[in-house]
Parts: C-alpha cells; sequence; structure tokens
C-alpha cells in the first residue's frame, strides 16, 4: 500500500513544485522592477537637431527652443510670453528694438552688432536671426535686459529656466535607483540616480514622488529611496537691474479741459471756454492732427494761446489726433515703421520746445489690433524726449473691454505720465439701441479696470458734458450729441418729463410724438457729481471733460468740489 502511496505522493509534491514555480514566477513578473528604458527624444518630443525642448520652473512647456551655432534662441512670441515684452521687431526696417527710460537699443536683424547710446559694439553671436518667417532671439540677449536663469543639457537638447526662485522641496537619493515615467515599477526608465544625487520634490504620493533631476529630468522615483526632505530657498538672479521709468505726476489733482479747435481761428474762443470754469489748471487743445503716412501732421498751435492760459495758470497740454484726416492716413503703416514714429515724434516734440507747451496728448483711436504692438511702442519712444524735456505725456483711452486690450494700459501706466479714461460713448452714433451716453457702472468698470493695471494716480477719468438726444421713427434709430443747455432746451421745448433713473444715476426722459420716439439720458449736475463720487473713491489723479463750451456753469461748482476733496 505505502510503495502505491509513493508515485502518487511525488506526482502531488511535484504538482505543488510546479504551481509554486508558476505562482513564483507571476509574482516576480509583477513585482519585479522592469529595465525598459524610455526614449528621451520621444518623451521630450525632439524634432530636429536644432530643436530644444524646455522646461519653465518645473514644467515641460510646449513652446520650444532654437540651438544655432552653439546659442540658444527664443522665438520674440515666446520671449514676450515669458521673459519680456518690450523687444519689438520692425520686420519693414530688419530691426529688432528695446526701448529704456532714455535710449532705444537697436540691432539689425542678422548682424552681431547693437547700437546703445549712439555707440556700437560687436558681440560674440548674433542677437536676433529669422529662421524662415520667424524672429528668433538669443537667450543671452535677453538676459541683459531681464533676469532669469537657463541651463541646457544634451541628449536630448533640452534647457531648463528659472524665471522666479520662491521656495522648493530637494531631496538626496539613499539609494542608486532609477527615474520613471509613471510611478510603478514597470513604468520605464528615464534617467539613473546615484547615491548622495539632488532632487526637486515636486509632489508626494503614497509610496511614489514626483521629482525632477539636477539635469531637468522629471518622473517618479520610491519614496522609500529618498532621504533628507528639507525645504530650500534658491539665490534669485539679480544681474539686470531694471532702471526707473520716471514720471511727471503732480501732488494735486489734475482738472483737464479739452478745447476743440478746427482751425488757427479757433484759438480765439479760448477766453470764451474758460471764462465760467473753476479749478481748471489744464487744458487741451485739439491743435496736432495726423494727416500722411510719413508721420506729418498739421499743427495750429499758438504762441498767444499758450501765453494766455500760462497767465491764468493752466498748463497746456496738446492734443494729437487721427480722426480729421482718418480717410487718407493708414496708423498702421505709420506706427510699424520705425523711422516714421521717430518722424512723428520729432515733429511733435519740436513743436512742444518751440511754443513752450507743457505736455502732450495722445488720442490715436480705432486703433486695430495687429497694430496694438507698434502703437505701444509709439508711446514708449515718445516718452523718451518727454522724460528728457519734461513733457507730461498722457494718453487717451477707451473704457476697458476685451476688444481693447493691445492698448496695454498697463504698459502704458509705467511709460507714460497720465492714462486717461474716456468715461463716456457707453452708447454711440451708431449704436443699435438707444442708452446713456455713460451710466454710472459703465464709469465704475472703466475706473476699476484701469487701476487694477495703472497707479490710481495716474488715471484720469474723463466726464462727458454732451447728452445724446435719441430718435426712433418707423423702426429706425438715430441721435445727435448736444451740449448740456441744448439738451435741457430740448427736454422743455417738448414738455418731457424727466425723473431720476437709478441704474444709471441720471435723470431720464421720454416722449411719443406720432410716430417719433424721443429719449434722453440727460448729464447734469447731478449726475456729474455722483461720477465725480466713484473716482474719489478709487483715489485717482483726476477729472478731464469733453468738451469745453457743452457745459453749464454750474458743473465747475460740483468740479471745484471734488477739486477740494
Amino acid at each position: 500500500m505505502k510503495k502505491k502511496m509513493i508515485p502518487v505522493l511525488i506526482a502531488i509534491a511535484l504538482i505543488i513544485v510546479v504551481a509554486g514555480v508558476s505562482f513564483g514566477t507571476i509574482l516576480l513578473e509583477r513585482y519585479s522592477y522592469t529595465k525598459d528604458r524610455a526614449d528621451l527624444n520621444d518623451y521630450f518630443h525632439m524634432s530636429g537637431d536644432a530643436d530644444v525642448a524646455i522646461v519653465l520652473q518645473n514644467e515641460i512647456i510646449e513652446e520650444r527652443a532654437r540651438l544655432f551655432d552653439g546659442v540658444y534662441y527664443m522665438d520674440l512670441d515666446t520671449v514676450h510670453k515669458y521673459f519680456n515684452d518690450r523687444f519689438y521687431e520692425d520686420k519693414g526696417e530688419g530691426l529688432l528694438l528695446y526701448t529704456l527710460p532714455d535710449d532705444i537699443i537697436r540691432t539689425v536683424i542678422g548682424s552681431s552688432e547693437m547700437t546703445a547710446g549712439g555707440e556700437t559694439e560687436a558681440l560674440s553671436y548674433i542677437p536676433a536671426r529669422y529662421d524662415g518667417e520667424t524672429l528668433y532671439v538669443a537667450l543671452d540677449y535677453v538676459k541683459k535686459y531681464t533676469n532669469f536663469s537657463y541651463e541646457g543639457f544634451t541628449e536630448p537638447n533640452r534647457l531648463q529656466i528659472y524665471t522666479a526662485w520662491d521656495e522648493r522641496q530637494v531631496a538626496d537619493i539613499k539609494k542608486a535607483t532609477s527615474v520613471r515615467v509613471l510611478g510603478g515599477v514597470k513604468s520605464e526608465i528615464l534617467e539613473d540616480l546615484a547615491k548622495g544625487d539632488k532632487v526637486t520634490v515636486l509632489e508626494q504620493m503614497e509610496t511614489w514622488s514626483k521629482v525632477k533631476t539636477s539635469d531637468a529630468v522629471i518622473g517618479y522615483v520610491e519614496n522609500k529611496r529618498l532621504t533628507n526632505i528639507r525645504a530650500e530657498l534658491p539665490i534669485p538672479v539679480t544681474d539686470y537691474e531694471e532702471p526707473e521709468y520716471t514720471s511727471i505726476t503732480r501732488d494735486y489733482k489734475i482738472n483737464l479741459g479739452w478745447h476743440v479747435v478746427a482751425g488757427t481761428t479757433g484759438n480765439d474762443t479760448f477766453d470764451s471756454v474758460v471764462a465760467n470754469t473753476k479749478g481748471l489748471n489744464v487744458i487741451s487743445p485739439t491743435w496736432f492732427k495726423l494727416s500722411d503716412n510719413n508721420g506729418g501732421f498739421t499743427s495750429f498751435a499758438s504762441q498767444d494761446y499758450v501765453n494766455r492760459a500760462h497767465n491764468k495758470g493752466l498748463e497746456v497740454w496738446a492734443l494729437v489726433e487721427n480722426i480729421e484726416y482718418a480717410d487718407s492716413i493708414d496708423m498702421y503703416e505709420i506706427l510699424s515703421s520705425t523711422t516714421t514714429r521717430a518722424r512723428l515724434i520729432d515733429g511733435l516734440v519740436n513743436q512742444v520746445l518751440d511754443y513752450g507747451i507743457d505736455g502732450i496728448n495722445v488720442d490715436l483711436e480705432q486703433i486695430s489690433m495687429d497694430c496694438g504692438e507698434h502703437y505701444i511702442q509709439f508711446i514708449r519712444e515718445l516718452s523718451i524726449p518727454c522724460r528728457k524735456y519734461g513733457i507730461v505725456l498722457s494718453v487717451d483711452n477707451y473704457v476697458p473691454t476685451g476688444y481693447t486690450d493691445h492698448y496695454d494700459r498697463k504698459e502704458q501706466g509705467v511709460v507714460a505720465d497720465y492714462v486717461v479714461i474716456m468715461g463716456y460713448d457707453e452708447h454711440y452714433a451708431g449704436s443699435p439701441e438707444a442708452g446713456s451716453v455713460a451710466s454710472i457702472d459703465f464709469v465704475e468698470e472703466g475706473i476699476e479696470k484701469t487701476v487694477n493695471q495703472v497707479p490710481a494716480n495716474k488715471v484720469i477719468n474723463a466726464v462727458p458734458f454732451y447728452t445724446r438726444i435719441w430718435e426712433t421713427s418707423d423702426g429706425k434709430l438715430s441721435s445727435q450729441a448736444v451740449g448740456m443747455d441744448m439738451a435741457e432746451e430740448f427736454v422743455k421745448s417738448h414738455n418731457i418729463t424727466v425723473e431720476w433713473d437709478e441704474e444709471t444715476c441720471q435723470n431720464y426722459g421720454e416722449i411719443q410724438e406720432g410716430t417719433r420716439l424721443y429719449q434722453v439720458w440727460l448729464e447734469d449736475e447731478k449726475s456729474i457729481e455722483v461720477k465725480l463720487n466713484i473716482m474719489d473713491k478709487y483715489q485717482i489723479g483726476g477729472v478731464a471733460s469733453w468738451r469745453l463750451g457743452f457745459e453749464k456753469p454750474e458743473i465747475w461748482e460740483i468740479i471745484e468740489a471734488y477739486m477740494n476733496k
């Protein structure tokens, strides 16, 4: 019986052994560390020998760098996005410019020279070059005007870049291990680490941590391989000291009135438009009107006018505008040319100096989105001689909306002295519906959005001295802008009853006369006072008024009270 059981026991034992081996193989397969390695070219999405991946802070970004002749470059859009948006490309003249408070640094694209302060310097590399239609700027050139650090690595080509130096978590490797694509022993290996290597700990999980190696490879290691986890505060890069863009801001509120001057004879109306004013300290005559695409403009400037204004204690901030000859000029052509911008700026500044004018008020409207970068470059460049000669530079802006972001109010707030909000035209000629020219919510939103980008003491809000009379007839809407007295005369002559509208903070009235519906949202003492109260709430730099001659004399009592707060 025992002899018969031996073969059975052996068979059972063999089955157990085979099962054990199979189970062990399964366990080994499941829990052993794979030695498969990831392709780093695929991991960094490399494409070509000149391609360079970018690790910005602790993230691989989608933008790429390029490696030309051993020098790292980035396309201009990427430079603007992550480093410095003051670099300016003039494609037509083949220039890369960088504007400082007192100078324009320039390099001819494709050359190794840069010009600053009238002196030309030869660099050991080409600062800017084209690859196809794309402009690339050398990182070493960007670093001349921006604080950041970069370190390059090979196989594959990649850059570690830091633009901020916040506290970070680091750790040492306790025992030789591998950085893997994902957290798991079966994940492919990105890089091997030796005992004592330091890593940056990006995220800790239950058994694995996301880390970045010293050569900018981001992956996962087991927590048991980490030791001495600690906080580390890196030393920031401060090689470049940002120059001060000094401003001429008065230590009192500005009270500016625009004076519409359509020709030299219009200067004769100076005395009449300022006769009833109170607290007015700046007058802005509409003197300079762009007239061609070569930087030319007409001028109605008058020495007698300047003298009379100064005798009344008024500064003169001459306005330059592009509306008078809008059909015959191309703002893109004017502003996208470095030569034309310089010609226009020289012409304006010479007029200001010749007549003893105190400031320039820039009122360039309807700037297209693709012209925005050229527009703000014009403001930067104009600020240089203004700063040099003590000329106050103010810039007029629409109430902020998404489609006017290209006016770059934030940069205006750095390089200009005052940023003026044209706090009106909420509803305008051609509007699809009748409505207020400047309801209180519209005004406050404009101020609030602007002071979020511009220092409050540099912000001036302009109020309207006009009202639109709206007429709807046979389904067609039209309107006309009239001064305060004329608006009130219209209301009286048509027996319109007006009532205070809390939503707009204006007196509103309407009347149906046959097939015609008339509507008015009046600008008067009460509506202006509410606007001034909002301006006082935000402690902005002052008030402007469009336009002198359209107001009731009583308005100046309200404005004077605001000025004295």
